[in-house]
């Protein structure tokens, strides 16, 4: 948790994805800008920096003022996501990827104040 100088709260979570195609790191990222403020622009689409490297693109999202939770969303192959932030905020952040698509925890770093986080996503979107 975060205090700046006008007394506004922030709980800021750093999200990052890999592993996957840059449609499906826009797909989550999207589905999280539907619920929480983030320090990626509207048009802010990931790209890859190098063909020949694994890319690892990363936001910033604060679950103080959550909106509604994200649609099911279909994703074309698993996704590697992390989260990191305090424990309640992870939980935010966690909830709402659960609502967009199906996740599966792999892993998780717990500290005095934050948690890290390790999520396989999958499409939410079921036939």
């Amino acid at each position: 948790m975060t205090v700046n100088t006008s007394q506004e709260v922030s709980h800021p979570v750093v999200v990052t994805i890999s592993g996957c195609a840059k449609e499906a790191a826009d797909a989550v990222f999207h589905a999280l800008s539907h619920s929480f403020a983030s320090d990626r622009a509207d048009d802010d689409r990931p790209d890859y920096v190098s063909e020949d490297h694994t890319t690892v693109w990363t936001a910033t999202f604060d679950v103080a003022r959550p909106q509604a939770p994200p649609e099911p969303m279909e994703l074309e192959c698993p996704v590697q996501v992390g989260v990191q932030g305090g424990y309640w905020a992870v939980d935010q952040v966690q909830a709402a990827l659960a609502a967009a698509f199906d996740i599966e925890e792999e892993g998780m770093a717990a500290g005095d104040q934050e948690k890290d986080v390790q999520l396989r996503l999958q499409s939410g979107v079921h036939q």
